[in-house]
């Protein structure tokens, strides 16, 4: 996208970084891309995602959602504190979209708005499509007992995101997230947890701008 946007200008190679605002979606583009598997196996194999993994949510699913999103951040934040106490400021790195949101241009905001947009809705989505719908439906079919499947699943969470040193309280959140899911059965209470969860780091890239 850089070097399309980009590469006819004077002075500059065609891989230059000119705009950072795409380059911002972009990072966000595997997370997004992880939700099509489900999708497409559902809807060629199953009765479709809405009947299989429930994603669409209801009431209850807001309910129950925010209120297990408000404990991973509580939980996110007391595990990140311990983690900071305990190696520094030094080894314990910050979002690494915190610093590319800083070098967007306060012109180009609308970058951010896509951004957030996919922080609180599309990444979410994608991943719970894939880890409390997909994975722990399969896990489900093999009679795995529901607490072993709320540990694992919250494992594969926290190493997806691919931050080592938030590993520890990425699995503590994913726990809480996964919590929506265990107790309503269905992926729409995950979203609206992980949406909940979500929505700080995303008021954050508009405070790096």
């Amino acid at each position: 996208m850089t070097a399309l946007r980009g590469g006819g200008r004077a002075g500059s190679g065609p891989f230059e970084l000119l705009d950072v605002g795409p380059v911002l979606l972009l990072a966000f583009l595997p997370s997004v891309l992880l939700g099509l598997g489900p999708m497409i196996a559902s809807k060629r194999w199953g009765s479709g995602p809405k009947t299989d993994f429930g994603w669409l949510p209801c009431l209850r699913d807001v309910k129950v959602g925010v209120a297990c999103g408000g404990l991973a951040l509580g939980v996110g934040y007391l595990l990140n504190l311990v983690l900071l106490g305990l190696f520094g400021t030094d080894r314990v790195s910050d979002n690494p979209l915190t610093d590319l949101a800083q070098e967007v241009d306060e012109n180009n905001t609308v970058w951010l708005v896509l951004a957030a947009v996919i922080v609180i809705g599309a990444a979410p989505l994608a991943e719970e499509l894939l880890i409390r719908g997909a994975l722990w439906k399969a896990l489900e079919h093999h009679r795995v007992p529901p607490w072993v499947i709320l540990v694992l699943t919250a494992v594969v969470f926290a190493y997806l995101h691919g931050e080592p040193t938030r590993t520890v309280s990425l699995l503590g959140q994913g726990i809480a997230i996964g919590l929506a899911r265990l107790r309503t059965g269905r992926v729409g209470a995950g979203l609206v947890a992980h949406a909940a969860n979500n929505l700080p780091a995303a008021l954050l890239l508009f405070t790096g701008s």
